[in-house]
């Protein structure tokens, strides 16, 4: 052995058997020539992505793996908790990862030490945790990347600590609830009002929201009123005309509700004279908002970028994980974006210093300190750019456009909330016509400070009354007390009150956030889980409930009240943050939360009524009777059915765009069902077109032929993207994440 040691053939084997053994065992000559095995230290993490990308810039004494998510979970067919037995849960091995498992194992065999470097947030401590009971390690080390840097890396190596048991058993007793609620109220749903259906510990709330927010806008009765505006001009700059409207007669505030009032008062006015009664000048400051976190992150993509929800997660992720920026590899973009914290390190706020200064000028660094929300876990830092010098216009060339387009808006966000406030100065003019008092606006930048960079976006419902424009920004002419002013006309303007807005993705989010539902981690899951239910739909951006959405939100109001109670689940979600700061016994939380609602079970089992839901209707036509199709919900899902069954048993699919393009004819690719419930993707122009896949087809295109990419699901949970042309073209670049269960396990 060991003249065949010496031989330089052998030892370029044994380097090449070093670099790609599935163990992370090396060989070496010891002192007298023999080839023996030399472990290495292990790293796990959840994604095959941040493998790669910390196997680029650690040390190659480290060996770095993948567990794809979630290792063991409670069962898919039975409860999988001893309510009997302080609701000890019962956890599986997830179907097919077996492989994956076996070679953890073998990774492990072979390591001087294992470091759980799973997500830093609760799911993630709850994962290393089920990874040291599955793997038996008798000393686990946990580490917290919350940047996927090199630095970052080599920094939590060095202190690595204890699996915390504490945010372990807050994650328990979280799943836990979850499935009592799943699991004992979802077969009432299926006897008595449909098939398939489910409820959701905090879903059912965010339905909740959705329903009592359309019962809001039906019941609303609209009120008129009427606006006043006067256009006009000063002797001193008479080609600078300006608008003013009324507020108050004889002093007190006056509100104009019908015409008759509105005429009454054009009537008065007829040649008044116009005059300035009061100039108020002051200089205003306005703050930058706080750099992200989970929540204003999604809400900020959907205002600005039009993403949903899910999709911003998704690039996040990626972000967060790695990507390959040309020169410097592979690097993590953003620092972990699952936190509920404005709270940046010191290094990066003087690093921010640094670039404002040298980008802006000295004037521009500054700005209030921004507060950490009360409630919020403050795990992590803000969501920010790991590196604030590489910029956006350096990843221009090298991102896909949505990555970009995201890394963008965070590093932006990030950068301006560390620049200073803008200063303007507001002008407000109080002017007299006969007994009646109006009022103009404006405001004059003095500063740009963070403006100059970023302005954050708001929501629709910002904007409050229809036909009011937003007259702050608006430049007035040099004014003083007792000017003359001369009128070029007083425009009366009906209007009417409205009824609270549709929430949208970012608004429902705001909503849960602000009423203390949910998590971080939740919030993407939950607003995909309630259109996945068919409980709520979308138009326009804007969420409605469905018919069966409104029975089921009803029944549980009904029947569990505590279910889709907004103050009790926000009580929970308060519960389980003492669990995991330690405060409270997990257990007890659960024994509090199951007494009552068993109760409530055995009486819901006697008086639960059935309830008939009607069909949805279409716009439509049965080719084959000319009866209105309707939507009806099978056993496969929803489907477009003839009005007219038993006698006309005319159906097609209802379609589900997947975003993608057919690459035979253009057409949009959709989401089928086949005859035995196997999902499939064809084009929507069908029969016409007959192109079909039963592997998804994702938006992107083969980077080297261009033709159309397909998602296979592999063994061990895993999705591995091939170009459908030949499979041997590199497409690594736009893998999706591995799969998101962490997320979907929550809602």
């Amino acid at each position: 052995m060991a003249l065949w040691a010496n031989h330089t053939g052998f030892l370029t084997i044994m380097q090449t058997f070093c670099r790609t053994a599935v163990a992370p065992v090396c060989y070496a000559l010891d002192p007298r020539g023999i080839l023996r095995p030399v472990k290495k230290p292990l790293i796990i993490v959840e994604s095959p992505t941040k493998a790669r990308t910390i196997k680029k810039f650690l040390p190659s004494r480290y060996a770095v793996k993948a567990s794809v998510g979630h290792v063991r979970d409670l069962p898919k067919s039975t409860l999988g908790v001893d309510v009997e037995h302080d609701f000890a849960p019962r956890y599986l091995t997830i179907k097919g990862k077996g492989d994956i498992i076996k070679e953890l194992r073998a990774a492990v065999k072979g390591a001087t030490d294992v470091y759980l470097a799973t997500d830093p947030d609760r799911e993630g401590e709850a994962i290393a945790w089920h990874l040291a009971e599955l793997l038996k390690l008798p000393d686990p080390k946990r580490i917290e990347l919350h940047e996927i840097t090199k630095e970052a890396a080599l920094e939590a190596l060095a202190h690595a600590h204890p699996i915390d048991m504490d945010r372990v058993n807050a994650q328990q007793a979280r799943r836990i609830l979850d499935r009592l609620v799943g699991y004992k109220i979802s077969p009432l749903l299926w006897a008595k009002v449909r098939g398939g259906l489910s409820a959701g510990r905090v879903q059912s709330v965010a339905v909740r929201l959705i329903v009592d927010r359309e019962r809001e806008i039906l019941a609303f009765n609209p009120k008129e009123y009427w606006t006043i505006t006067a256009r006009l001009t000063t002797s001193r700059e008479p080609a600078l005309p300006f608008s003013a409207e009324l507020v108050a007669h004889r002093g007190r505030k006056l509100e104009v509700v019908d015409e008759r009032s509105a005429t009454n008062i054009l009537s008065d006015l007829e040649g008044a004279d116009w005059s300035v009664r009061e100039v108020k000048r002051r200089e205003m400051r306005r703050h930058a908002a706080a750099p992200f976190t989970t929540s204003t992150l999604q809400q900020e993509a959907s205002r600005k970028l039009r993403m949903r929800v899910r999709r911003t997660m998704q690039l996040a992720q990626a972000l967060y994980e790695g990507i390959d920026v040309g020169a410097e590899g592979t690097v993590g973009l953003i620092t972990y974006m699952r936190s509920d914290s404005t709270r940046v390190s010191d290094q990066a706020k003087e690093s921010a210093r640094e670039y404002i200064e040298q980008t802006y000028g000295v004037s521009f660094h500054g700005g209030k300190a921004h507060k950490v929300r009360e409630g919020a876990q403050d795990a992590h830092e803000a969501i920010r750019p790991t590196s604030v010098w590489r910029t956006p216009k350096q990843l221009a060339g090298i991102l896909k456009r949505d990555d970009l387009r995201l890394y963008t808006l965070i590093w932006e966000r990030f950068v301006a909330s560390q620049m200073a406030p803008a200063v303007l100065d507001q002008t407000t003019v109080d002017i007299a016509a006969a007994a009646y008092s109006f009022r103009a606006t404006g405001s004059i930048v003095k500063f740009q400070g963070f403006t100059k960079l970023y302005e954050e976006g708001r929501d629709d419902a910002a904007i409050t009354d229809a036909g009011k424009g937003d007259d702050k920004d608006r430049r007035l002419p040099q004014l003083e007390e007792r000017d003359p002013l001369a009128c070029h006309g007083v425009e009366p303007k009906q209007h009417f009150t409205e009824p609270p807005p549709r929430f949208t993705e970012a608004t429902l989010v705001r909503a849960l956030e602000e009423k203390g539902i949910g998590r971080p981690s939740t919030y993407a899951a939950i607003v995909e889980t309630i259109q996945a239910r068919g409980y709520v739909t979308q138009a326009d951006r804007r969420f409605s409930p469905s018919e069966i959405g409104i029975a089921v939100n009803d029944l549980l109001a009904e029947h569990f009240p505590d279910i889709v109670d907004l103050d009790f689940t926000a009580s929970m979600e308060g519960q389980l943050d003492r669990v995991a700061d330690g405060g409270q016994d997990w257990v007890a939380v659960l024994r509090r939360f199951y007494g009552p609602f068993e109760h409530e079970l055995e009486e819901a089992e006697k008086k639960l009524p059935r309830v008939e839901i009607k069909d949805e209707p279409t716009d439509e036509i049965c080719p084959n009777c000319a009866r209105p199709m309707v939507i009806k919900a099978g056993r496969f899902g929803r489907f477009i059915s003839c009005s007219g069954y038993p006698e006309c048993k005319t159906t097609k699919p209802l379609l589900k765009l997947t975003g993608a393009l057919c690459p035979k004819d253009g057409g949009a690719v959709v989401e089928r069902r086949s005859k035995r419930g196997r999902t499939f993707y064809g084009c929507a122009n069908y029969p016409a077109c007959d192109f079909v896949s039963w592997d998804r087809v994702i938006v992107e295109r083969c980077p080297t032929c261009g033709s159309h990419v397909v998602a296979k699901n592999r063994r061990g949970g895993q999705t591995q993207l091939e170009c459908a042309a030949d499979k041997t073209h590199d497409v690594a670049a736009l893998a999706p994440n591995p799969t998101d269960d962490r997320e979907l396990a929550e809602a």
